[in-house]
């Protein structure tokens, strides 16, 4: 598999086309622009869902379903929302199809026109709002803190798989407070889950901050987001945390009795992760050798390859290899022993390297008789021997290692190419490099776009820190309140 994987250095797109065909996570389907995630695909984000479900359920939110499908004039109640979205919907106009006349399949029926068209969801902040105004009447309704699972879809048309498709999986928190000040922290609270997430379950290193004005979600008073960097030196937007601030309650008139029993409109946030994070976790660990899989959320941490040359010795192996799965799995790693006979350990190993499996331990005969047993890490490529006696602490030990490991490395590339600069030669240099470049910008929508114009390079983030020091516009030479974040981005 490696010998037929594109390398980084030769056309880092092709190589994660590759990795994630290859590897068996998705491929694109027979409906343009939308993709077939595949079942040891499905499983990290099983692994990445679980994990935020729990986080999410920790912080006393509760999940719920909407529908998907918004009625067109939705939309029309918030501008900025629409506006925002607007290019991007599928809209459904019939309910109905008929066999063709001239007997060529079917058709759509023109007598089942919808009395009004239907939206495809690209997100729910509509459909949720029309239906938060029956729920809230006074404070002791709030606050509201509602999660959803879901697909949405979102019209693009330059897909590639999990990072930008026509049709993506996501979760989408959507929360109603009685005062500005509660629906602020929960934003911020958000933000916060997001990056803990990030950096512990992922071993992704983010930066957290909020969005200037042009990058900000369609709607949103505020967007507080989290950035990771890719191998590339381009950024991936891992998460985002909005403000929405009365924007939706005075749209779809969603008000309550406050404590002094006046009316007032609610506040409310809404956030959200996408698939986009498999892509992002491909594109920070693996190598030119397949995928690399941080252990939280690796589907399998352990494969165990058994050694052998005839029956008696794979029926030997098999059974020391039975042994050490339950001693594993008795301490909570999930393990999977490869005992195919269709194939021989040479290809298992270049397998379930490709794949990612932080952990492969291999045994023979002879590792039998000695009372040892072959590791390798999939993170440094390295082997050793281990005594059978406590395999499964030093499992536990090294898979805790890898994880950290993970981490520090991609944190230390992120480091390496995170570079201030302070003239507009300077900015225009570096960015052809990639990586992220912290630059003094003055604040205004207009310099930013003239930025990104020339060089493609987005202000990623204003960093979250109140102690920024003021200085001079890269771009403009007018004052800077402080330094931003720039990159060129997917």
């Amino acid at each position: 598999m490696a010998k037929e994987l594109t390398t980084r250095e030769d056309n880092y797109s092709q190589w994660y086309n590759d990795i994630v065909t290859k590897a068996d996570l998705a491929e694109n389907s027979a409906v343009r622009g939308c993709m077939v995630i595949k079942p040891y695909g499905y499983a990290i984000w099983e692994r990445m869902q679980a994990a935020l479900d729990k986080m999410f359920k920790d912080t006393g939110h509760q999940n719920a379903y909407f529908p998907l499908f918004i009625p067109k004039s939705f939309f029309s109640k918030e501008a900025s929302h629409v506006e925002g979205f607007a290019k991007e919907c599928a809209v459904v106009t019939h309910y109905r199809l008929k066999n063709d006349p001239d007997g060529k399949g079917v058709v759509v029926d023109e007598q089942a026109k919808l009395e009004e068209e239907l939206i495809v969801r690209p997100t729910s902040e509509t459909i949720i709002w029309d239906t938060y105004r029956s729920w809230i009447q006074s404070y002791r309704d709030l606050p509201l803190l509602i999660n959803q699972w879901a697909n949405v879809v979102r019209w693009e048309m330059r897909t590639r798989l999990f990072l930008r498709t026509a049709e993506f999986l996501w979760q989408e928190g959507h929360t109603a407070h009685a005062t500005k000040e509660e629906a602020i922290a929960e934003a911020e609270q958000m933000l916060r889950v997001y990056a803990e997430f990030a950096e512990e379950w992922m071993a992704l290193p983010v930066l957290r901050g909020v969005k200037s004005a042009n990058e900000r979600f369609a709607g949103a008073v505020e967007t507080y987001c989290i950035e990771a960097m890719m191998q590339d030196g381009k950024a991936l937007q891992a998460g985002t945390s909005h403000f929405l601030g009365q924007n939706f309650a005075r749209a779809f008139d969603v008000q309550f009795l406050n404590r002094e029993n006046k009316l007032d409109y609610v506040w409310a946030t809404s956030w959200g992760v996408s698939t986009r994070l498999m892509g992002a976790l491909i594109m920070t660990h693996s190598d030119d050798n397949g995928l690399v899989l941080p252990p939280k959320l690796a589907p399998i941490q352990v494969v165990i390859v058994p050694i052998y040359r005839n029956d008696e010795q794979y029926r030997l192996t098999c059974d020391k290899g039975r042994e050490i799965k339950q001693q594993l799995e008795a301490v909570g790693i999930r393990v999977k022993l490869d005992d195919r006979d269709t194939q021989k350990p040479g290809f298992k190993f270049t397998e379930w390297e490709f794949k990612g499996v932080p952990v492969r331990l291999a045994i023979g005969p002879r590792d039998i008789e000695q009372g040892t047993v072959e590791i390798a890490r999939r993170d440094t490529l390295t082997k050793e021997f281990a005594s059978i006696d406590g395999i499964a602490s030093t499992v536990q030990l090294l898979l805790e290692t890898i994880q950290r490991n993970l981490f520090q490395k991609a944190l230390d590339f992120r480091t390496a190419n995170t570079k201030p600069v302070d003239s507009w030669e300077e900015f225009k240099e570096q960015i052809e490099k990639g990586g992220f470049l912290l630059a003094h910008w003055d604040g205004t929508p207009e310099t930013e776009q003239a930025i990104k114009e020339e060089t493609k390079a987005t202000i990623r983030l204003i960093p979250l820190e109140t102690d920024r020091e003021p200085g001079v516009c890269v771009y403009s030479g007018k004052p800077s309140a402080g330094r931003v974040v720039f990159a060129r981005a997917y």
